[in-house]
């Protein structure tokens, strides 16, 4: 973003200013991709710069100089696409889509509304906890998941015996235990 200076007659100077780019953003990008899991960058920034902030992270899906209502109308269409929506912002401009999405991500270093509007803060704005995150989830779903076959494989077992399926050869099964 460029800020002119000027008097009322003349231009005194300009100062650029620029968003940084976290220093291992490019690698988690890349591990977050290596785990299926498409990346999209959506900004209010301008095209040139969102573009090349996008190209240094190896990001394809770019959306530029969206407002903060357009980013979570574009959350909304990727959950009526059937996506499961991950959101990861910081500031004002990203707490709709924050709220909209499936999992909203927040950097503990930003905004009060945009941690209020997540389900997760990263309480140092470390983006490796997001990975660890997925991770996580990952696992836990699949115990889950083991769980519920095994407890639906032991009820079909169970409730048959205590019903006294067997009871003719003597095998029974308490009730209670079933």
């Amino acid at each position: 973003t460029i800020i002119y200076l000027s008097n009322e007659d003349e231009l005194l100077g300009f100062i650029a200013l620029a968003d940084t780019i976290k220093d291992n953003a490019s690698d988690i990008i890349k591990k977050i991709k290596n785990e299926n899991i498409e990346v999209a960058m959506l900004t209010g920034d301008n095209k040139n710069v969102a573009n090349l902030i996008a190209k240094k992270l190896s990001i394809d899906n770019v959306f530029s100089e969206v407002l903060p209502v357009d980013k979570s109308n574009y959350v909304k269409k990727l959950q009526d696409e059937g996506k499961i929506v991950a959101m990861v912002g910081d500031g004002i401009n990203d707490a709709p889509a924050l709220a909209q999405a499936d999992l909203g991500i927040s950097m503990g270093t930003g905004t009060d509304i945009a941690i209020e509007s997540s389900q997760i803060v990263l309480v140092k704005g470390n983006l490796n906890t997001i990975l660890t995150s997925i991770r996580l989830s990952r696992s836990t779903m699949k115990i889950i998941r083991q769980n519920l076959f095994w407890s639906f494989i032991y009820n079909i077992a169970g409730i048959p015996i205590a019903a006294g399926v067997f009871s003719y050869y003597g095998f029974s099964l308490n009730p209670m235990l079933a």
